[in-house]
């Protein structure tokens, strides 16, 4: 009976082991595909969006600011209207640059699953509003390595008509998967853009909220 038992555990820890390691090698497979889909879209992408404006030399010339508040008059802003660029029948609102884990990423406008096979999606909100979501698969190509990050990284998101934004990461959290509650809090106050994944079970969300910086 023992012998009996004992075999069973070998045959069991076998099928076990070898599922675990197909396992490994099929998200190996999937991060090298969604890699090289995400740079074959950068690529396309960059040659569409055009260069930011050279900088110009700062004049004594009274800004817009400066004459409302000489008049105390409150200024109104119009939200610009949203550029997005098709490629491969899929939309993309811009680029994403974090140096310091070496990642240059397109973002799609919309999300669904197999979107983010391909790239990181918005998941809700937007860059004007202050309240971008953007969410992505945790592929080491992808956003796999959010939890490396420690707070204080300056980070870009090129908007697809040129416009650069830059943030600062002012925290770094994780969040229950289920949580769309703690996903959104705050949007309008603490923070500008969020970014985020699934930890490796799927069970959490590892969560970066970020403010913009002139």
């Amino acid at each position: 009976m023992n012998k009996k038992h004992g075999l069973i555990c070998v045959v069991l820890g076998t099928l076990l082991l070898t599922a675990a390691v197909s396992l490994v090698f099929y998200n190996r497979s999937e991060n090298e595909k969604s890699g090289e889909a995400a740079q074959s879209v950068l690529v396309e992408l960059a040659e569409v969006i055009p260069p930011p404006p050279p900088t110009e030399p700062k004049t004594e010339i009274p800004t817009a600011a400066d004459i409302f508040a000489e008049y105390d008059i409150e200024p109104t802003t119009v939200p610009k209207e949203e550029t997005t660029v098709v490629i491969a029948e899929n939309g993309y609102i811009g680029i994403v640059t974090i140096p310091d884990l070496q990642l240059e990423l397109p973002v799609m406008g919309d999300w669904s699953y197999p979107k983010l096979n391909i790239a990181p999606c918005r998941y809700k909100g937007s860059v004007g509003e202050g309240d971008i979501i953007i969410a992505a698969h945790n592929y080491w190509s992808h956003f796999g390595r959010l939890s490396e990050l420690g707070g204080g990284e300056i980070f870009t998101f090129t908007e697809a008509d040129g416009t650069i934004h830059r943030y600062e990461i002012t925290e770094i959290i994780q969040l229950d998967g289920r949580d769309i509650d703690g996903m959104d809090f705050g949007s309008a106050d603490s923070w500008d853009m969020t970014l985020f994944t699934c930890t490796l079970g799927g069970q959490s969300r590892v969560t970066v909220r970020a403010i913009e910086v002139e």
